[in-house]
């Protein structure tokens, strides 16, 4: 006979990022356990919302399967007196593993005859092992940061503030630290009555689909995507692509729906990056292009609800993103009236590390390492090399970088061309910083490529060394 699992832990909203490295330890951490303990079982899925992580596994038989163990003794020699008759070494061991004479055998072994014997473990049933296995599970995971709280004698990712287990129809449970495993889960924090009663493993995601909660995040990402897909053609727009805002914005909602939004044309004066790294970074907004490429004074968002006032949301999001993009504007045009070359002495007052200097003398590493390179390369282009390097770091003290930090290098750039450097100074200005992560773009061209050699050789000599 087999039944359903269903095990929830309940948490305080999860970081968005860590949630599908923690999916895949669930998921692992709980098949090797069951194997460990001999609990044979279908399918095993996880899943996971802001305020759930949740096991499911399928066709888990009722009781553990039972295990004959072949248990290494004392050699003949010692087990035996010169009569025959059993020795202490031989009764300890009969004694200690709680076997009885018939069950012995001689077995050779590297030419040595032992003494073995066969023990019968019976199976136990899977529910009582699960009141321990499930506590295992719960404390086995890994995270890059974790937190305690209350007095709780463990560690996780946030608060865990209920737990729920059904095997079939049947409770499991157990606590720890004074959180109850029950049969409530929650339901959506708005939008439900709070408390969901689960009987049955097979009604959970049902039950959690009427409380306003939809928890397989692969149904959540479709739903997403059809939505603003859906939304988007209506104004013949396209959605900038970007896998790592989908899932940030899949791990922040329960029950996604997607709305449109707009802003001032007047911004889009601004330079792309600067409307759009607010949109996406600070707002978590899917920006919209036209069919040629050309950005849209519109936005796409995703409410964790349904669309009940969506007019009021839709609003409230508008007034954030024209007050961020207001920002934006505003320190572009204070950024355009003083010259990069001014920005590049007030890098004397700020300090790269301690040790190693200010940015400024970062700046000077980064350009003496260009030109070591450009011999070595027998590159001609040395005047705008060291250009480009003496003006890489400028942007980092402007306004527009001070307060969106991602769009270092990409404002360095657009000042560098405003104020009419050539543009192969404004493009390794902007391309020094790359690859920025594992699997980023590399640079287009030789003097970006050379700018960003030598600026990680800097930073990564310069850190060893101290």
């Amino acid at each position: 006979l087999a039944r359903n699992l269903i095990f929830e832990i309940g948490v305080e909203e999860i970081p968005a990022r860590v949630v599908n490295r923690t999916l895949e330890q669930l998921k692992n951490i709980s098949e090797n356990k069951f194997k460990d303990k001999r609990i044979y079982h279908g399918e095993v899925k996880v899943f996971a919302t802001p305020r759930r992580l949740t096991l499911y596994v399928k066709d888990m038989e009722e009781k553990q399967r039972d295990q004959v163990l072949e248990i290494k003794g004392p050699s003949k020699k010692a087990a035996y007196d010169e009569e025959g008759k059993p020795s202490r070494a031989l009764e300890g061991f009969l004694r200690g593993n709680k076997l009885k004479k018939e069950q012995i055998y001689i077995k050779e072994l590297s030419k040595t005859e032992y003494v073995y014997g066969k023990k019968f473990i019976e199976g136990e049933a899977t529910i009582e092992i699960l009141k321990e296995l499930l506590v295992d599970i719960l404390l086995s995971f890994n995270f890059p940061r974790s937190m305690k709280w209350g007095g709780k004698s463990f560690r996780f990712v946030r608060p865990v503030r209920w737990l729920l287990s059904i095997f079939g129809d049947e409770l499991v449970k157990f606590e720890k630290d004074g959180i109850l495993c029950d049969r409530y889960t929650r339901g959506h924090r708005v939008l439900s009555d709070g408390l969901v009663e689960i009987n049955k493993a097979d009604e959970y995601f049902e039950k959690l689909r009427d409380a306003y909660v939809i928890v397989d995040q692969d149904e959540r990402k479709e739903l997403i995507k059809k939505q603003c897909e859906k939304i988007a053609k209506d104004i013949d727009g396209v959605i900038v692509k970007d896998d790592n805002l989908l899932e940030e914005v899949l791990y922040l909602v329960e029950y996604p729906t997607a709305f449109l939004g707009s802003f001032s044309e007047e911004f889009l004066s601004l330079p792309k990056e600067a409307i759009i790294t607010p949109m996406k970074e600070h707002q978590r907004y899917f920006p919209l292009v036209s069919k040629d490429g050309d950005l849209l004074n519109h936005f796409l968002a995703v409410r964790n609800g349904d669309d009940k006032y969506i007019d009021l949301v839709r609003e409230g999001n508008e007034k954030v993103l024209r007050a961020r993009l207001s920002d934006a504007r505003f320190f572009y045009e204070e950024d355009k009236k003083t010259s990069l070359d001014t920005y590049v002495n007030q890098l004397k007052d700020v300090v790269f590390q301690e040790a190693l200097g200010t940015l400024y003398d970062k700046t000077n590493n980064i350009r003496g390492l260009s030109s070591y390179l450009a011999k070595k390369l027998d590159f001609q282009d040395v005047e705008i090399l060291d250009r480009a390097a003496y003006l890489c770091k400028a942007d980092l003290v402007t306004n527009m970088v001070k307060e969106f930090d991602e769009l270092q290098g990409i404002m360095g750039r657009e000042y560098a061309i405003i104020q009419g450097e050539d543009s192969q100074v404004a493009d390794g200005i902007k391309e020094h910083y790359m690859p920025r992560f594992a699997g980023d773009d590399t640079p287009g061209s030789l003097i970006g490529s050379i700018l960003s050699i030598s600026d990680k050789i800097d930073t990564i000599c310069g850190c060893f060394s101290i």
